[in-house]
């Protein structure tokens, strides 16, 4: 199989009342194993819908979804959350981290819902929040660090079940300059470890960043092929 994520046809319609809103109409995107693709198109275009249909957070109103060669679809609820604990890793923007925990606990709650014991959940964590830098704020809670920090964390709360897919929404939105170049950085060093990245964005110069890139407009992608 050359692709871990295959889409055909892809419709998303939202009902505001009297009112259909189209978010997708018609979105045909595949993906490799190991690809860094940017999904790249102008507010409202329905990137960051195709974004969560991928990451199993939203199903399509129509189309086929799929993943590793199943199609989506078909799944239960409980193989649904499985998939997004263990198969697939999420950042975004507004970091959703929880702020009543520390970081430590923050990064092991995947862990946590996998199944693994609290002692191999603590060194997991620790190791990879000391690998990106946070090894002396293990105990702090979100709002004591950085914005650049809390993505850090976000990160390792993403890929701490070795994902098979890592999902970024805008994971340089709310950063300034400095903090969105270490957190790209991040993701390169994510992909050069064979990781499959999609990462939705705006920005142009982001996007370079990326092996690939998709451009969505109106709900459909326009060109799915612009290799950097």
């Amino acid at each position: 199989m050359d692709y871990v994520i295959k889409t055909e046809e892809i419709k998303k319609v939202y009902n505001m009342g009297a009112v259909d809103v189209h978010a997708l109409r018609s979105a045909n995107v595949t993906i490799a194993p190991g690809e860094f693709v940017s999904i790249m198109g102008p507010s409202g275009s329905g990137k960051s819908t195709l974004m969560h249909i991928l990451g199993c957070l939203d199903s399509p109103s129509d189309g086929k979804y799929f993943l590793d060669g199943e199609e989506v679809s078909s799944f239960s609820k409980n193989k649904l959350a499985w998939i997004r604990n263990i198969k697939i890793g999420f950042v975004f923007q507004t970091f959703n981290l929880l702020p009543h925990l520390n970081i430590l606990k923050n990064v092991e709650l995947p862990l946590m819902y996998a199944g693994k014991r609290a002692s191999l959940r603590n060194e997991i964590a620790t190791d990879l929040l000391t690998r990106l830098g946070l090894g002396d704020r293990l105990h702090h809670k979100p709002s004591e660090l950085s914005g650049g920090q809390r993505q850090r964390v976000a990160i390792a709360r993403a890929v701490v079940n070795n994902p098979a897919i890592i999902l970024a929404d805008e994971p340089t939105g709310n950063l300034d300059s400095q903090s969105g170049n270490d957190i790209l950085s991040i993701f390169k060093e994510l992909h050069q470890e064979k990781n499959t990245i999609i990462m939705v964005t705006h920005d142009k110069n982001i996007a370079k960043i990326a092996d690939r890139i998709i451009m969505i407009k109106d709900g459909e992608v326009v060109d799915g092929d612009i290799t950097n």
